[in-house]
C-alpha cells in the first residue's frame, strides 16, 4: 500500500515551486506559537523531506528576507531566522481566518472601502485579499462589516452598504469568485480525504511524517481558505464545500498534533536551544 504521504508530495511536485510559500506556512503554523525563531538547520531538515535542495531553501529564505517577511541573526556559523513585522501582522489576520470558527454575529451589513490610485492602492491589496476583502471594481474594497481594516488599508474612505436588496446581491457576486473558490475546496478535500481515511483505519505516522503531513496540510488549505471572505450562512449556498474542508482539516489537523510537536520537541532548535513549548493555542485550533 502506497504511504498516505506519497500522493501528496507527488502533487506538489508537480506545482510550480512553492519553497517561500512553505516557509510562510512552517513559521505561520509551527514556529510562531513556539517563540518565533528557528534555526535554518531545522528547516532544511523539514524540507529535505520534501526532496527539495537545500540551496532551493536558502534562496527562498534570502528572498523572504529581502522582501521584508523574515529576519536573519547569525550566531556564528549559523543563521537563525524569524518573521520581521511585517509579517506578524499579515499573520495575526492571516491565523483567525485559517484556525478560528466563522463569525456568527454578522449584521447584515457590508464594509465598503475606497481607494485612490498610487501607492497606496498597491500596498493594501494584497493585504484587503488576506483579510478577507473581495474587489468587484479596481480600487473598490467589500467585507462583511466587522471584519477588521488592515494597517495597509488605514486611510481608505469607508462606507457601510446593505446586501439584502438584488444590487447589494450582485455587488457580492462581483466582488468574489465563490464557484473558484467552491472548486478549489473541491480539490482540497480529494487530496486529503486519502489521508484523513489512513488515519481513521489507525495507519501510525512516523513523528516526522506526522509534522510534514500537517504542514502540507495547512499550506495547501491555507491558499483555499485565504481567499475565502468567510460570508456569513445566510449568503451562501446550501452545498457550500467550505463548510466540509474545514472540518476535514480539523480532525486531520487535530490527529497530527501531538506526533508533529513531537518532532519539533526533538529536532527543532533557536539561537538559545530547543525550541520552547507551544503555547496552549496550538489546542484551540479549529475548535467549535
Amino acid at each position: 500500500m502506497a504511504h498516505p504521504l506519497s500522493r501528496i508530495i507527488d502533487q506538489l511536485k508537480r506545482e510550480p515551486s512553492r519553497t517561500g510559500s512553505i516557509v510562510i506556512t512552517v513559521f505561520g503554523d509551527a514556529i510562531v506559537p513556539r517563540g518565533g525563531s528557528v534555526w535554518l538547520g531545522t528547516l532544511l531538515e523539514f524540507f529535505e523531506s520534501l526532496d527539495i535542495d537545500s540551496g532551493v531553501v536558502r534562496t527562498a529564505m534570502s528572498r523572504l528576507a529581502a522582501d521584508g517577511w523574515l529576519t536573519r541573526e547569525k550566531v556564528g556559523r549559523n543563521s537563525f531566522y524569524r518573521l520581521a513585522d511585517k509579517g506578524h501582522q499579515t499573520f495575526e489576520a492571516a491565523t483567525r481566518h485559517i484556525y478560528d470558527p466563522p463569525s456568527s454575529d454578522w449584521t447584515g451589513r457590508f464594509e465598503l472601502l475606497l481607494i485612490g490610485n498610487g501607492e497606496d492602492r498597491d500596498a493594501s491589496r494584497e493585504a484587503l485579499r488576506n483579510a478577507g476583502f473581495g474587489s468587484p471594481l479596481p480600487g473598490v474594497w467589500v467585507a462583511p462589516s466587522g471584519v477588521p481594516v488592515p494597517d495597509e488599508a488605514a486611510g481608505a474612505i469607508r462606507l457601510e452598504v446593505s446586501a439584502e436588496d438584488d444590487s447589494g446581491r450582485r455587488l457580492l457576486s462581483a466582488s468574489w469568485p465563490l464557484d473558484r473558490t467552491a472548486d478549489a475546496y473541491l480539490k482540497f478535500m480529494k487530496t486529503f480525504e486519502p489521508l484523513h481515511a489512513a488515519i481513521g483505519r489507525g495507519t501510525t505516522l512516523s513523528d516526522a511524517d506526522a509534522f510534514t503531513a500537517r504542514i502540507l496540510l495547512i499550506h495547501h488549505y491555507r491558499r483555499v481558505v485565504l481567499r475565502d471572505p468567510l460570508l456569513p450562512e445566510s449568503l451562501l449556498p446550501a452545498d457550500w464545500p467550505g463548510r466540509a474542508a474545514r472540518a476535514l482539516c480539523g480532525e486531520i489537523y487535530r490527529a497530527l498534533l501531538a506526533p508533529s510537536e513531537q518532532w519539533l520537541d526533538g529536532h527543532g532548535t533557536n539561537e538559545k536551544g530547543p525550541l520552547p513549548a507551544a503555547r496552549k493555542l496550538l489546542e484551540r485550533r479549529f475548535g467549535a
